[in-house]
């Protein structure tokens, strides 16, 4: 037995902040010290709270140790694990309690609202240990499943839970399983969507890199259940750690008898392989992704027929999302009615987001269907950053929408987002504040879209590329209010009439803003002005007379010489010289340059 664990966060992260550094540096003190059968150094997944990273937690005190450096591994040898005295300036300050106790992680403002379904093992196990995920109950599923519970017993199963997808649309798992256990063939695939294309989301990143073998264990148990034998987990190469745990979680899975032939004793066989995608957004749509697989440039098949029908090389297959793979094996041990328990009534369960933008506590967040945008993003996240007020929230990357501050008191689930014009997607969230400008963030999604669009359906690959054209023009202050009513007939056509979802959903961004925020839009076309300040071409400098020191720091910082005036003057901005690259702003020390 240990006295001390050292759990060191090891997602990807952490590991951009030399948390691998940290580690090493751990591990080489305590074996100068001689305390290897004494304190034990583990790499976990993301704790979640990546702010803050790069993040340690001592155990058995729980001091959650943040933003933590290589030069500080010898002061918590020596403190912490020598003389039993904690490093409180380098605790998470909502751990410490008023009497200087340390609280536990799940009574912090951060936590507490939380609940870990998915995430349970992130941040808890050594992903590169099967033996650890064995010891949290890993592997029991398929094991209950390979021997007490039949292929329609484990459908019905996860129909009664509730369960929808993860990926984004929201369908039925358990309907998706029961159509590809329903349709004959003697050759049946199980594949794993790891591709998370949206700008700013790494939930499935994290759960591959913290809990990679929870995925592997769901989708021997969805293979059982449809009657496959092969699986495969479409990842993007650009995930170099999860795939690196996956490909050693596969290996440990084989060696254990948990993949390969005869699993349990049961005469069910199922084998995984890993195949990397090149980074196309558009791989993240199911017949792409198949498409992909088999060798083909990655584009979409229309549908019908469905993949559970025709799917990966001609044979019926199920695809699910990482998320949704990961909830499987609780829902099979600890039972349906557990997992409907959460959330709301057609939207059952927990669902992660990676939280980002305009927000103090950036990171992963599992929370459960149902909880208000205002928790998540106040109580959970900690509001917005140097007192700014929140302005909008956007949900579900370049197929969502914006979501306004007056509809911060949305329950969030499948229908409710969908109502507003938004939708859940894989999950990331993105807050803005004041400072941003509404037309600027539909202009940069949507360029994402026109670059990711594989170009086979017209619709899409010209109509996005006209779409965008049209918000430079808003950005420019060369558009007319005639152009916006002409954008928002472009974005219906281009919804009705793309192949997939890519193009279907790409004009949400537009639509959504041009809804709650056409204030902003009007602003733009009649006063050739950007309410935000953000948008170039209609932004001026100006320096405030009444403010201005004359301190000269401003003109002597101007790069094109666009500032003129004398010692103890105020100074003046020639607008047609100024290039607006803000430098006068910055250097400003009175407040005296303003955005016009």
């Amino acid at each position: 037995m240990f006295r001390s664990h050292i759990l060191v966060c090891g997602g990807t992260g952490c590991t951009s902040g030399n948390s691998m550094k940290i580690y090493d540096a751990l591990v080489a003190r305590i074996q100068k010290e001689g305390l290897e059968n004494e304190v034990h150094v583990t790499k976990t997944g993301c704790f979640g709270l990546c702010a803050l990273g790069p993040i340690m937690i001592v155990y058995p005190e729980g001091a959650f140790y943040s933003q933590v450096k290589v030069e500080d591994v010898d002061e918590i040898i020596d403190e912490h694990i020598i003389k039993g005295r904690i490093v409180t300036r380098l605790l998470y300050k909502e751990t410490v309690a008023d009497d200087g106790s340390i609280k536990a992680l799940n009574d912090t403002n951060f936590y507490k609202k939380q609940h870990r379904v998915a995430l349970r093992n992130c941040g808890v196990i050594n992903p590169e240990k099967i033996d650890e995920y064995i010891a949290y109950d890993g592997y029991e599923a398929l094991g209950k499943v390979l021997t007490e519970m039949s292929p329609q017993d484990v459908i019905d199963e996860i129909s009664r839970s509730g369960l929808r997808g993860r990926g984004g649309a929201g369908f039925p798992t358990g309907r998706k399983w029961q159509f590809a256990k329903n349709s004959p063939g003697n050759k049946k695939y199980v594949c794993c969507n790891a591709d998370e294309g949206d700008p700013g989301a790494f939930m499935d990143r994290s759960i591959l890199e913290g809990d990679p073998h929870a995925v592997i264990e769901a989708m021997a148990i969805a293979a059982y259940a449809i009657g496959s034998d092969q699986g495969y987990i479409y990842v993007r190469a650009e995930y170099p750690i999860a795939v690196q745990r996956l490909t050693i979680a596969i290996k440990q899975a084989r060696e254990y008898g948990l993949l390969g032939k005869n699993i349990f004793g049961s005469g069910f066989n199922f084998d995984l392989d890993i195949r990397l995608g090149a980074g196309a957004f558009v791989c993240g749509e199911e017949t792409a992704l198949m498409t992909s697989i088999e060798g083909h440039r990655g584009e979409p098949r229309p549908r019908p027929p469905f993949p559970a029908v025709k799917g990966l090389f001609g044979k019926p297959t199920i695809l699910n999302n990482v998320e949704t793979y990961a909830n499987i094996p609780q829902i099979i041990l600890k039972g349906a009615d557990w997992f409907a328990s959460m959330g709301t009534e057609k939207s059952r369960g927990t669902k992660v987001f990676a939280l980002g933008g305009k927000i103090h506590n950036t990171g992963l967040v599992e929370i459960p269907m149902g909880t208000t945008m205002r928790e998540i993003i106040y109580d959970i996240g900690g509001g917005c950053p140097n007192g700014k007020k929140f302005k909008a929230a956007q949900t579900g990357g370049p197929s969502g929408g914006c979501i306004p501050a007056h509809l911060i008191d949305t329950p969030i689930d499948y229908d409710n987002l969908i109502a507003i014009g938004s939708m859940m997607g894989s999950g990331g969230l993105i807050v803005m504040d004041e400072d941003n400008c509404m037309v600027d963030i539909a202009k940069f999604f949507l360029e994402f879209t026109v670059d990711e669009s594989c170009g086979k359906c017209t619709a899409c690959r010209i109509g996005t590329k006209r779409l965008y054209e049209m918000l430079c023009k808003v950005t420019d202050g060369t558009a007319t209010m005639e152009d916006l009513d002409k954008m928002e007939e472009l974005c219906y056509y281009i919804k009705e009439n793309s192949l997939c979802g890519l193009g279907q959903t790409a004009p949400n961004p537009v639509l959504s803003t041009l809804h709650y925020f056409r204030d902003e839009y009007e602003a733009h076309v009649r006063d050739k002005r950007c309410p935000a300040g953000v948008c170039k071409k209609l932004l001026r400098y100006q320096i405030v007379a009444d403010k201005c020191k004359g301190c000269t720091l401003c003109a002597r910082n101007c790069p094109v010489g666009a500032i003129s005036g004398t010692v103890k003057e105020p100074h003046v901005i020639d607008p047609n010289k100024c290039i607006k690259c803000g430098v006068c702003m910055d250097k400003c020390k009175f407040g005296a340059v303003i955005k016009a």
